[in-house]
């Protein structure tokens, strides 16, 4: 019987890294190989399966219609390779070994701080890897098998994932310096003047929260989206050049001291966002994740 030669794990590892990047430079710096070792690792590929893949020439790659077929699935066998060592970690202690989550810019610089310490005290053995991103990109990356779980803020769609929902936050609008209203008073969507509006700019759900609150459609094409952060637009805010809407979890983090910036509580129908974990359905790790969502939920 002739024998049966397969790809290895390390040439799909390349032709996903080509497909991601679209580039042999950008991919090779990926793998942390020489470019020269990533396209002779897929010369082989092409020669072992009889297939050319790439189309190369000078100035793009261009994947055939069989490569982008070979790409969809290799990513799916790396995925499945990835779950085998999950599944060993699964079986050990709980919480430990790497994982890597990704988690959103409108709660990472609020919510981890608090976290992390406790969960290197509590889980010593666990290597948590963290990339801050926004919700596309990070459900993406999950999707893919680059990431392990997602934490960020709903209603958002996510793919087939698993959701372990930690609390509500809420939404508060913000004014310049005596611009509010009384300390006990809330805001009522309709009060909202759409053109002093600033939100974050496309890409953060945030926004899409926010607006969705508001139930009011004219503030969508009004506002002003150019914020690229919500320590930026509290910024804009202080100078008088707006208000804005911000999460309670930023407020109780701090990010108005220092500021003449004042915030009173959005009173509309759902007037907050829900922070959850979300990971892969398919997982086998489902059980570590329940585990953080419950210790994240506790110390948030």
């Amino acid at each position: 019987m002739a024998a049966t030669y397969l790809p290895t794990l390390k040439q799909l590892h390349y032709l996903v890294a080509l497909r991601d990047h679209g580039h042999f430079g950008r991919a090779a710096e990926a793998c942390f190989v020489t470019q020269s070792t990533l396209s002779a690792g897929l010369r082989e590929l092409e020669t072992l399966i009889g297939v050319t893949l790439v189309e190369r020439t000078r100035r793009i790659v261009r994947f055939t219609a069989v490569g982008e077929a070979i790409a969809d699935k290799a990513r799916r066998v790396l995925r499945e390779a990835d779950e085998l060592g999950d599944l060993a970690r699964a079986a050990g202690r709980p919480l430990s070994g790497e994982l890597r989550m990704s988690v959103i810019p409108t709660i990472a610089p609020f919510m981890l701080p608090r976290i992390l310490p406790r969960l290197r005290q509590d889980y010593p053995d666990l290597k948590l890897y963290l990339r801050e991103e926004p919700s596309g990109p990070a459900c993406e990356r999950l999707n893919h098998g680059r990431a392990d779980c997602v934490l960020l803020a709903l209603p958002y769609t996510c793919g087939d994932v698993m959701v372990a929902p930690l609390f509500r936050d809420p939404l508060f609008v913000a004014f310049p310096d005596g611009a509010g209203p009384p300390a006990d008073a809330e805001v009522p969507a309709s009060a909202i003047d759409p053109t002093r509006l600033l939100l974050l700019e496309d890409g953060h759900c945030l926004k899409e929260h926010a607006l969705a609150a508001c139930n009011r459609p004219e503030l969508r094409g009004e506002a002003t989206m150019l914020g690229t952060s919500l320590h930026t637009i509290v910024q804009m805010v202080d100078n008088g050049l707006g208000v804005t809407m911000l999460p309670g979890m930023a407020i109780d983090a701090g990010i108005l001291d220092h500021t003449r910036v004042t915030a009173r509580p959005l009173a509309a129908a759902g007037a907050s966002r829900e922070i959850a974990l979300v990971w892969r359905r398919a997982s086998p790790r489902e059980k570590d994740f329940r585990l953080l969502a419950d210790v994240l939920a506790t110390l948030a």
